[in-house]
This record gives C-alpha cells, structure tokens and sequence, in this order.
C-alpha cells in the first residue's frame, strides 16, 4: 500500500531523509507495513519493516545493524543524525539491501514510532471524510484552545500556505480578519497580502522567533505569531489576537506548545501525503486498466489539468492543482500523475445538485474561470463520458489527445471538452496515421515538394490555403497575402509540375492529410 520512498516523502525533510536507497527497484516495489524497534542480538526486523536503530552508538554498531537487517529482509533502517552520515555506515549501506534513513537529531524515537505507524495506518485503512485523520484533526483543536487559555485570547492554527487547520472556542476579543479566516478555512487574500508586504512570512519561514504583528489601517488587531517547525522546516503558525501584550513568560510556554503542535503537523501531513499516495495509486490503475475506483457514482470525465508553463515539472503541476482544488473545496481530488500529465476524475451528472459540486465539470469551469484571470497558462481537457470504470481508459486517451492538440497550439487553452473539439481529434488520428515518417504513398506532394525545394517555391502552403478554402480565389489569395492573379499562376504551374486532379473529394481529403502531415496545418482553431 506505500513504499518506503513515500513514507519518507510524506513526512518530508524535517523529519526522515533517505541516504541511500539500498538495493535500488528492490526497496522501491517493497510494501511498507510496520516499524520495530531493534533488539540486540535478535533479527532486526522482516520484509516490510522499518528498523528504528534506538541505542546504536557508533558507526560498528551501525553497521552490524545494517547487515542484520540486510540478512532478516527489512527494508529499511533509521539511525539519527550524524551517525546516518558516517562514511562507513554509508558505504555499508551501499551494498545491502535496507535503505539507509537518516533521522533528525533532537527527535525522540517515540514520536517516531507514532508518527510513521499513523501513517502507514493511514496507507493501509483509508478513513472517511477530509484527508487527514480524524484524530490529529482533533487534536489540534485542543492544542488550539491550549494555547488560548496559554494568551487569554482567541488563536487560529494554520499551515505554511495560510489555510487554517483548528482553531479555538473563544470568540471575544476578535475581528474582521479573524472571523473570515474561520468561515472561509483560509486567511483572505487582502490579509495574506498585508502580510507579506510586512515580512512577516519571509520571517516566519527563516526564524524561529515568535513575530508580532502591529495593528493594520483596515481594523486587523494586532497578532502575535509562533512559528511551528521541525527540523528547520516551517510547518506553520500559531496566531494569537493580541489585543493587549502577552507576557514573556506565556510566550514562552506558546513557544514550547509549538513544539508539540509540530509533531502533529507532521503527522497531519504524512497521513494526508499517504491518502494521496493510495488515491493517486488507485487512480492510475483504474485509467490504465479500468481498475475499481473509490469514487461519486458515474458518469465521470478523465480531466487532464495542464498549463502551457513548460519550466513547470509534474510535482509542481501537482503541487499548484491540489492547492487550487483545496482552496475551491475539493478536499479528497482524484488527482495523479501518469505518463508525463496530470489527471482528474470529476463527475458530470446531467443534473448536478449545484455548480458549486466540488469534483463535478461545472465546478471545474467555475474553478478555471476564476484561476484563469490571474493564469492564462492554466487550462483542462476533459476527454469524453465514462459510464463505468471500464471506460475511463478511453476517457483518459481521449482527454490526452485533447492536451497534446493545446498544448502545441492547435486548440486555444480553457476548459476544453471532446465534445466540442471532436473534429481537431479526428483530423490528428489521420494525420498522425499519414505522418511524414511511413512515406508519402504517392500522389502530387513528392514532385511539388521537391519543386519547392529546389526552386524556393511555395506550392505546398499554397494548395493547403486552397483546399481548407474550398477552392475559393478571393479567400485564398487573403489567406497568403498574394493577388488573386498570383494564385491562379501558381495553380497554373502546379499543374504543370504534377498531375493535380483536384476533383475527387477522396483525394482532395487524402492530398490534406497528406499536407498536414508535412506541417501545413489548418488554421487554428478557437483564436
């Protein structure tokens, strides 16, 4: 259900680093199910098990444990910084199978075990509702009204990307900003910008330092904010209305509750980066294959969510897509990555109960519309219904084929349906059926192209104007920007250079797939 590269990714840097992969697709096709403690003098571990090298003291130990681990069949080992680092621990590693996992120094074995078994519980038994487990959830919602009776205030506890995670039951002492932050789960747009020109997340992100906030010109009271981290990473912030200064030594104890707070955003994040995992697992087999899917009732459309940005890699992509579903309430998307795209399963219910349906197509169009303003790069491909599982392959090839035709110009960006772009798809099946590389069967093409290569003619362009005009002098002629007189003397010595018979409505459409296949396209289409 998780391999251990994703198991360390989802808790991320601040925490677990891989140091070295151990033996390659080996470790990396492994299923992770469980973490152990090592014993002395006892198997360290079995195949699916991460051994956790509590009370290893120098790299001998380490390496023992490395090659007792190697010999039970684990799959990975974890030794705190800087042992992980030592050059005979690595080099030992190097040629056995565990991974070697490197674990933050100021980091207590127990959290460990809590945080990696609630995530690979989470990989193994998916709970319903919102990503994230309920009981971290919960948890933080204490810890918010733990650190309201630590201010004697209200506080909000929020992510690096200001989306609140909990926040406390006091409701006196508040404003504007406060209250918009809690109904719409985020800090408003108009705030995060105030912020930002302040510095205050430029110092949040470098500095454990708690920061205060002065009160703003558009009735912001003033806050005091504690950064959340864990091994150097910012995980997010603790946000206290300070009405009136809180004393050192409750910032101090804030400070200390942040500490805790951090072990729960990581677990928060891990078992929300496994659901993703498994869901996006579970998504690409079912879009290769036709494999079950945990998803609303059909029909469904496979989405490609693309942007003409080309530095941006898949990760970013995913990245970019699921803060936009998230901030537009899509809280479990069925998001993942496959072949180099990025995919989407949404629903598209002839009477869907609102176009606010977070997952439907009206939401998505509603969704690019409003992304779109700011990021023109921004578009998606929806290939055509899905009324079972079994036809989300088709689906997906249908909504890639739509992409590829975007992406290279030939369809203008947006929320583009198969429905509505049918005929560019058929054209490109032909054209890439008649591609340049099998040969040009026969015909006029290879006598007039060779004309225009010898002789820096333009007969070629000139019967694609043609032909996508219908034969029309008036509109060809624009169309190339020469006289009509012009064009009926290249048509004159196109004759003459090749037997042009342009009757036959069969070889008038064969001599246009032919051009379009040499890169003579038809004029593009929605510009």
């Amino acid at each position: 259900m998780i391999s251990l590269t994703d198991l360390v990714d989802s808790l991320g840097p601040g925490l677990l680093r891989t140091v070295e992969d151990g033996h390659g697709s080996q470790v990396d096709d492994s299923q992770v199910h469980d973490v152990v403690l090592a014993e002395p003098g006892e198997a360290a571990g079995q195949p699916g098990e991460i051994v956790l090298g509590v009370g290893v003291a120098g790299p001998a130990d380490a390496v023992a444990l490395l090659e007792r681990a190697d010999a039970a069949g684990a799959d990975g080992v974890v030794l705190k910084a800087p042992l992980a680092d030592d050059p005979a621990v690595v080099a030992a590693a190097r040629s056995l199978r565990p991974a070697l996992v490197e674990l933050q120094p100021d980091t207590s074995w127990t959290h460990v075990v809590w945080l990696v078994r609630g995530a690979i519980d989470r990989a193994y038994a998916p709970l319903p509702g919102p990503v994230g487990a309920q009981d971290v959830h919960n948890d933080l919602y204490a810890l918010a009204d733990a650190a309201a009776e630590i201010a004697d205030a209200p506080v909000t506890v929020e992510d690096a990307r200001s989306r609140v995670l909990a926040y406390s039951g006091r409701q006196d002492s508040t404003d504007p900003a406060r209250v918009s932050t809690i109904v719409g789960r985020r800090v408003p747009p108009q705030v995060i910008a105030h912020l930002r020109a302040s510095g205050v997340f430029r110092r949040l992100a470098q500095s454990s330092d708690p920061v205060f906030v002065p009160e703003s010109p558009d009735g912001m009271l003033p806050r005091l904010v504690v950064p959340v981290r864990a091994g150097g990473e910012w995980l997010g912030s603790i946000w206290v209305v300070a009405r009136t200064p809180i004393p050192p030594g409750r910032v101090q104890r804030l400070t200390e509750l942040a500490s805790v707070l951090a072990l729960h955003l990581l677990r928060l994040r891990a078992e929300a980066g496994v659901a993703r995992r498994v869901s996006a697992d579970q998504l690409r087999a079912a879009l290769r294959d036709g494999a079950p899917i945990t998803a609303p009732a059909p029909p469904w459309r496979v989405v490609v969510l693309g942007t003409l940005d080309e530095t941006e890699d898949i990760r970013q992509r995913l990245d970019l897509w699921d803060a936009i579903t998230y901030r537009f309430g899509w809280h479990r998307p069925l998001i993942g990555d496959l072949d180099g795209a990025l995919f989407a399963v949404l629903t598209d219910r002839p009477h869907p109960r609102s176009e606010a349906d977070p997952g439907s197509l009206p939401w998505l169009r509603h969704v690019l519309d409003r992304v779109r303003s700011h990021d023109r790069a921004l578009y998606a491909a929806a290939g055509g219904l899905a009324h079972s599982r079994t036809e989300l392959p088709r689906s997906r090839a249908e909504a890639a084929e739509l992409d590829a035709l975007v992406a290279s110009g030939h369809l203008a960006p947006g929320l583009v349906l198969l429905e509505d772009a049918w005929d560019a798809v058929v054209v490109e099946r032909a054209r890439t059926a008649a591609r340049v590389d099998a040969g040009l069967l026969g015909g006029p093409l290879p006598d007039l192209r060779a004309h225009d290569e010898r002789h820096g003619t333009a007969f070629l362009p000139t019967l694609a104007a043609w032909l996508d005009h219908f034969g029309d002098a008036k509109g060809t002629a624009q169309a190339l920007g020469v006289h009509p007189n012009t064009l009926r003397h290249r048509l004159r010595r196109m004759a003459e250079v090749s037997a042009l018979d342009l009757a036959s409505p069969r070889l008038r459409m064969a001599l246009r797939l032919q051009l379009s296949a040499l890169g003579h396209p038809a004029a593009r289409r929605n510009e």
